[in-house]
């Protein structure tokens, strides 16, 4: 797959999803000097890169062809999603909502990884044929290895489909690139957001650390492409303002990562209270002790371990769980680019009425 000769960088037209206007979204492709100078940052990816939907939602090539298959997929009513723009909390919310839905089943929740019992829908399209060849080379000999490389490769829209009743699907797409029927067949999604400071600083630390990603880039470099929506998954903003719009829908919970981090039992309790679930005062020491950071960072089931054994994750960078802190960013901005970014925050905040906690260096 080549970008088409000529074609631009911006999108145009409408999008199908959740809360789009049905139909293909539409794609175009990155050219020219930010073509080349993202396929030199980004080694994961080797053809380059597409904006979908008049929003321009920022995605690697295999997006161009596989967006509508994704869009195009049927939820169904006994599904739980869960939504977030990357480095959110994802994880640890995941690991909440199975446990809460399956009754405290830790048996279960120690001895199949997280990304068995709640699958990420479109990780295939990160898989570039030619890395994917890299990962099967590295795991030569290890015909086990190979196929569960294969199994990543295969898109969620095919996978998924085999999957029976009460399905568990993590994605980081938006919700207007999501199926229109997702927040009306009777599924249940929850929506996590987070401070785009500590985002970034823990996205640029999977990005050099994944090698689907695999940025080369110092931090400074990073930040610029997160805000200049020139990295996956961007815009930032509009990702967060559909579900923004949205939290008062019956069957969408809308939380923040520092709320969580705050008040753990009062997040567990909403999270119970939408998934229709009651949990005694033991239970809930029992989960809090389980999702709290220190234990967390610890459990093989949710740090991704067969990505590192695969050679997929790179162990010298930081690892997949890090350190689950609000306001962790101060370290990495210099006061120049914390300046640029204040600003770039303030002026997107204009716009909405949303606002994020402030427990800044709260340690979570």
């Amino acid at each position: 797959m080549h970008p088409p000769a000529g074609s631009g960088a911006g999108g145009a037209g409408g999008s199908g999803g959740a809360s789009g206007t049905g139909g293909a979204p539409t794609v175009s492709w990155v050219t020219g000097e930010d073509h080349a100078r993202l396929l030199r940052d980004f080694r994961g990816e080797r053809t380059g890169f597409v904006r979908i939907s008049h929003k321009g939602y920022f995605f690697p090539s295999k997006f161009a062809t596989d967006m509508k298959h994704f869009t195009d997929f049927k939820p169904r009513p006994a599904d739980t999603w869960i939504v977030t723009y990357p480095r959110s909390g994802t994880t640890w919310t995941q690991e909440m909502i199975w446990l809460i839905a399956n009754d405290l089943d830790f048996d279960k929740a120690r001895a199949v990884p997280l990304a068995e019992r709640f699958p990420f829908f479109e990780f295939s399209g990160f898989f570039h044929d030619e890395v994917t060849n890299e990962f099967l080379e590295h795991n030569a000999g290890h015909p086990e290895r190979q196929e569960i490389v294969r199994s990543m490769a295969v898109p969620g829209y095919r996978a998924f489909a085999d999957l029976p009743d009460k399905r568990f699907i993590k994605t980081h797409l938006p919700l207007s690139l999501l199926n229109d029927d997702l927040l009306d067949c009777g599924a249940k999604v929850v929506y996590l957001a987070r401070n785009p400071k500590d985002v970034a600083v823990s996205f640029f630390h999977l990005n050099r650390s994944i090698l689907t990603q695999g940025y080369i880039g110092d931090f400074e470099g990073y930040w610029n492409y997160f805000q200049n929506d020139m990295h996956h998954w961007t815009p930032y903003w509009s990702h967060l303002e559909e579900a923004w719009q949205l939290r008062d829908h019956p069957r969408l919970l809308f939380m923040f990562y520092e709320d969580m981090r705050k008040d753990y039992p009062a997040a567990i309790r909403r999270v119970a209270d939408f998934l229709g679930k009651q949990l005694t005062p033991e239970q809930m020491a029992a989960l809090s002790e389980h999702l709290d950071i220190a234990n967390f960072r610890k459990n093989p089931a949710v740090n991704s371990e067969c990505l590192y054994d695969l050679g997929i994750m790179r162990r010298e960078e930081h690892a997949f769980i890090r350190e689950g802190q609000v306001g962790g960013w101060g370290g990495y901005f210099t006061p120049e680019l914390e300046a640029q970014a204040d600003e770039w925050i303030a002026k997107n905040l204009a716009k909405t009425d949303m606002r994020f906690p402030n427990y800044s260096n709260q340690q979570g």
